[in-house]
C-alpha cells in the first residue's frame, strides 16, 4: 500500500506539472524576408494569370512580361463608404477597391463592463492591425493591370440600397477600358456570413481570360496574440477533409515560392474547403462553393510583414458578348458553437473544426455538446459545470466503486503486509514476491485504484481546453463575484476579499501567486477534506507530502479559469461523498474529525 500510495501521489503531481508546462508563452521569433516580387498562378492550360498582392497594389510585373501600374496606396480617408448593418455586426465597406475593411461584432464587448467598446474584427490598410477582405480577378496574358479592378479601383453602387442588410443586398459595378463590365452582389445573412458573387461581362470584340480570387490579408501579427501553446492563432484551413493549421511564426518559415514572390504554402483542393485567419474567438475564412476546386493559398508577403490566405478559382474564359459569374462567402464574425455547426450542416465541410479543440478533440468536442445542452437547460453555465461534474463522476462511479473496494481490501491487508516486512527484512525481491501472493490469494488488484485519478486526467485537460477555448465560456457568469468563468477568481485574500480599501496585485507581479481567491482556496479545503477519509500514512516522508498537496494545487490552479476551479471543487466534493458511502457499505466507518485532530497533533508534536 504504501509504495501505491507514492506512485499515485507522484502520477497526479507530475500530471499536473505537464499541464503547467503547457501554459509558458512562446514568443513569435522575427524573421527577415527577401524583397517583393509579383505573385503568379499557373491556369489550367499552362498560361500564366497574375494574382495582385493585396498587401498594396498589382504585382511589378503582369502574367505576359508588361509593366504593372505603381504601387496603390492605403484607401483614401475621405473614401466613400457603404454601412454594414445586422443584428449580429456592423461596419462599413469601402467603395475604393470594394474592401470589406471595417467590422465589429454587436454582441461582444471587449470587457464585462456594460459599457465597455464592442470587439472590432476587421480595420482598414492605414491604421493599425489593418485585416480586410478584398475580391477580384486576375487577367490573363491578353490583359493588364488597368482592365481589372484592383485595390483602388472606385466602385459605383447601382443597387437601391444605402447600406448592406439581411434584407437589402449592395450591388457595385465598374466598368474597364477593354469592355469589360465587372458587377459585385454582396449578400449578409442575420450572423456572419457575407455571400460574394461576382459577375463579368464582355462587351468587346474577343475573348478574355479571367481568374476570379478572394483574399483575407493582415499586416501584421494581432496586438492581442495569445501565445498560449494550448492555442492555436493563425491561419486555418480545410483541405478535402485534412485539416491544417499554421501559426502567425510558421508563415515566415514557409519556402521561399518564386512565382509567388512570397513564403507560400499552395494546396490545390479537389472538391471542398476553407480558408482564414483564426482567433481566440474571432474568424474571417473565404468559403468557395461546395463542389468547386480552387486552389488554396497560405504565405507571408516578403518585406511587408503581411500574412495571406486567397482562395483561387479556375481560370474562366469569357466570349464577346457573353458573361459569366461565380459565388464565394466569407465568414466574419464570432466562433460560435451553435452557429457554426448550422453553417456546416448546409454544407461547409468540417467547419466545426475551425473551433481549435485541440489533441483530445474526442473528449473536447463531446464534453462541450453536453455542457452546452446543459446550459440551455439550466440557464447558467457556472450550474452547468457542477452538472457536467455531476455526469461524468455518474459514468465513471463503477470504476470507482471498484477503486474504492479495492482501496478497502487493501487496507484490511495492512497487518498483513507489516508482518510480510518484517519477514522479508532488507529482501526486496522477496517482499515483492510475498505481496503478489497476498494479492493473488486475497483477490485484489492493487493497481485498481489509479484507474479513475488516470482518466481524471485527459478528461481535466479537456475540460480546461473547453473552458479556455470557446466562445459561450467568455463573459459567462455563475454567482456573485464570480462574472466570467473563463478569467480566475478576481476576489483575493489580500483585501479580505473586498473588505480592505485595496485593490489585488496585477498579473505578472511578485505577489500575484499569494492573491488567492475564493474558489482557489475552496478548492484546497476540498482537497484536504478528501484525504482526512483515511488516516495519514505512517511514513513520514508520505505524511508530509499529503499534508502539502492540498495547498500546492490550491496555489498552482489559483490563476487558472473560474469555471475550471468550480469543476475542480465539485469533483472532490462529489468524490468525497462516493467514497464516503463506498466505505461505509464495506463496513469501514471513517473518522473524519479523528483524522482532522490526529493530522493537527503530529504537527504540533513535529514543531
Amino acid at each position: 500500500m504504501d509504495d501505491q500510495n507514492k506512485n499515485l501521489i507522484l502520477a497526479t503531481v507530475l500530471s499536473f506539472l505537464v499541464i503547467l508546462i503547457w501554459f509558458v508563452l512562446f514568443p513569435p521569433e522575427e524573421t527577415p524576408v527577401d524583397p517583393n516580387a509579383p505573385a503568379v498562378t499557373a491556369t489550367e492550360d499552362g498560361t500564366d494569370t497574375a494574382l495582385p498582392d493585396t498587401a498594396s497594389a498589382p504585382p511589378s510585373v503582369t502574367a505576359d512580361g508588361t509593366q504593372a501600374p505603381a504601387a496603390a496606396e492605403a484607401p483614401a480617408e475621405d473614401a466613400p463608404r457603404i454601412d454594414i448593418d445586422t443584428p449580429a455586426l456592423s461596419g462599413s465597406i469601402s467603395l475604393q477597391g470594394g474592401r470589406i475593411d471595417a467590422l465589429a461584432m454587436k454582441r461582444y464587448r471587449e470587457t464585462i463592463d456594460p459599457d465597455a467598446p464592442i470587439v472590432e474584427l476587421l480595420s482598414p490598410v492605414g491604421g493599425p492591425d489593418a485585416y480586410y477582405a478584398l475580391f477580384g480577378w486576375a487577367p490573363g496574358a491578353a490583359l493588364d493591370y488597368d482592365d481589372v479592378p484592383g485595390a483602388n479601383t472606385e466602385w459605383q453602387v447601382t443597387s437601391e440600397a444605402e447600406r448592406l442588410t439581411p434584407e437589402t443586398p449592395l450591388t457595385l459595378e465598374w466598368e474597364s477600358p477593354a469592355g469589360l463590365v465587372f458587377e459585385r452582389e454582396i449578400t449578409i445573412d442575420d450572423d456572419y456570413m457575407f455571400t460574394i458573387r461576382q459577375r463579368v461581362t464582355n462587351n468587346g470584340d474577343t475573348a478574355q481570360r479571367l481568374a476570379p480570387y478572394g483574399t483575407v490579408a493582415r499586416h501584421g501579427e494581432p496586438q492581442d496574440l495569445s501565445n498560449f501553446f494550448i492555442l492555436h492563432e493563425g491561419v486555418v484551413r480545410m483541405s478535402d477533409g485534412e485539416l491544417q493549421e499554421l501559426d502567425y511564426d510558421d508563415l515566415p518559415d514557409l519556402d521561399l515560392v518564386e512565382r509567388e514572390a512570397a513564403r507560400a504554402d499552395v494546396i490545390d483542393v479537389a472538391q471542398d474547403g476553407w480558408i482564414g485567419f483564426t482567433d481566440k474567438y474571432w474568424m474571417t475564412t473565404l468559403i468557395p462553393t461546395p463542389g468547386t476546386p480552387f486552389t488554396s493559398v497560405a504565405k507571408y508577403v516578403d518585406n511587408a510583414d503581411i500574412y495571406q490566405t486567397e482562395v483561387r478559382l479556375p481560370t474562366v474564359e469569357i466570349a464577346a458578348g457573353d458573361s459569366v459569374e461565380i459565388s464565394m462567402q466569407m465568414f466574419a464574425g464570432a466562433k460560435e458553437w451553435e452557429t457554426i455547426r448550422e453553417y456546416e450542416a448546409d454544407g461547409i465541410d468540417g467547419f466545426i473544426d475551425s473551433i481549435d479543440w485541440g489533441w483530445f478533440f474526442f473528449l473536447t468536442k463531446p464534453i462541450f455538446a453536453v455542457l452546452h445542452w446543459l446550459n440551455l437547460m439550466i440557464g447558467n453555465m457556472g450550474w452547468a459545470i457542477i452538472a457536467l461534474t455531476l455526469l461524468i463522476k455518474a459514468i465513471l462511479l463503477p470504476l470507482a466503486y471498484k477503486s474504492y473496494v479495492s482501496m478497502a481490501k487493501m487496507k484490511e491487508l495492512q497487518p498483513e503486509m507489516e508482518k510480510l516486512k518484517e519477514r522479508a527484512g532488507d529482501d526486496r525481491q522477496k517482499l515483492q514476491q510475498g505481496m503478489m501472493e497476498l494479492y493473488k490469494k486475497e483477490k485484489v488488484n492493487p493497481a485498481s485504484g489509479c484507474l479513475p485519478i488516470l482518466l481524471q486526467i485527459p478528461i481535466f485537460f479537456s475540460l480546461y481546453k473547453v473552458i479556455f477555448v470557446t466562445l459561450e465560456l467568455r463573459h459567462a457568469p455563475w454567482v456573485g463575484w464570480i462574472r466570467d468563468l473563463s478569467a480566475p477568481d478576481p476576489s483575493s485574500i489580500l483585501n479580505l476579499f473586498g473588505l480592505l480599501p485595496w485593490g489585488t496585485p496585477e498579473a505578472g507581479s511578485i505577489f500575484f501567486i499569494f492573491s488567492l481567491g475564493i474558489l482557489p482556496i475552496l478548492l484546497g479545503i476540498s482537497m484536504w477534506m478528501q484525504q482526512k477519509l483515511n488516516p495519514a500514512p505512517t511514513d513520514p516522508t508520505q505524511a508530509m507530502i499529503f499534508a502539502w498537496m492540498p495547498w500546492v494545487f490550491m496555489f498552482m490552479l489559483g490563476s487558472f479559469a473560474s469555471g475550471l476551479v468550480l469543476y475542480w471543487i465539485a469533483n472532490n466534493t462529489i468524490t468525497f461523498m462516493q467514497q464516503y458511502a463506498i466505505m461505509r457499505s464495506q463496513g469501514y466507518k471513517p473518522d473524519v474529525f479523528g483524522n482532522i485532530r490526529s493530522s493537527f497533533a503530529r504537527n504540533k508534536k513535529d514543531d
